[in-house]
């Protein structure tokens, strides 16, 4: 599909074999405590912070773990009140680039993130001049091992995925972010766990970018992933795999 991101998929690698489990975590209880302060503690009742705790279990994080920070979204306990910012900038080789982040300290986040993104060639854009370039989407993504395809189809599109995906090692399930849970539900019905579930800003079409300048693009996409308060990170970058040495 056109626009769904070579970066993307390189993500999914990186997440099985780097060890970034406490960074994952922190990150993960930012959003559980922002989607609790948003739409309530009961997960049922709000679409988001059951996402959120689906996410959390996937990461095997501890239940006292999400239960805490649940509480802290609701007020039971003290917790620290973040705002939710969305960057937009452009990248090596002009690729746009979407940032969402959760921070306690706007200031703070922002100057980081322009450090990032100058240190690596890019910069900050203004707003709404990248946005445009990207649509919200269900992203669903199960292990190859762990369904075939036919039946994959049959359940997600049935449940009204818009879209299935093949990779080689993978299947990633589109969605309109309206039905997203409802193909879970029928995932989860029918016994098909998956790697990883979001409601997703994916490129409606991609750059290319080959050589040096697929490097850069790499190196800066991940900077900006390790940052404390950096909680997404997209990108419209069709990255070359041969210039990166994949």
């Amino acid at each position: 599909m056109a626009g769904h991101s070579k970066w993307a998929q390189i993500k999914r690698k990186k997440a099985v074999t780097d060890a970034k489990r406490a960074a994952s975590w922190t990150k993960i209880i930012r959003e559980i405590t922002v989607a609790a302060r948003a739409g309530g503690g009961d997960p049922g009742g709000n679409p988001r912070l059951r996402l959120a705790v689906d996410n959390a279990r996937a990461a095997n994080m501890p239940a006292e773990n999400i239960e805490r920070a649940i509480k802290k979204g609701t007020g039971d306990l003290e917790g620290v009140a973040y705002e939710e910012i969305t960057y937009e900038a452009y990248g090596p080789g002009g690729v746009a680039i979407l940032i969402d982040a959760m921070t306690d300290n706007a200031n703070r986040t922002v100057a980081d993130v322009r450090h990032i993104l100058s240190r690596n060639g890019g910069n900050l854009g203004t707003t709404g001049s990248v946005a445009w370039m990207f649509e919200r989407r269900g992203q669903i993504v199960i292990d190859a091992a762990r369904a075939d395809e036919a039946t994959l189809m049959e359940v997600a599109l049935e449940a009204g995925a818009q879209d299935l995906e093949a990779e080689e090692e993978s299947f990633t399930v589109l969605t309109d972010p309206a039905d997203f849970n409802a193909v879970q539900d029928a995932l989860r019905a029918r016994g098909i766990e998956w790697e990883s579930a979001e409601l997703a800003m994916v490129p409606k079409t991609l750059s290319r970018v080959e050589g040096g300048d697929a490097g850069k693009v790499m190196k800066l996409l991940d900077a900006l992933e390790e940052h404390d308060d950096v909680q997404r990170v997209y990108s419209n970058a069709d990255l070359d795999e041969d210039a990166l040495g994949e």
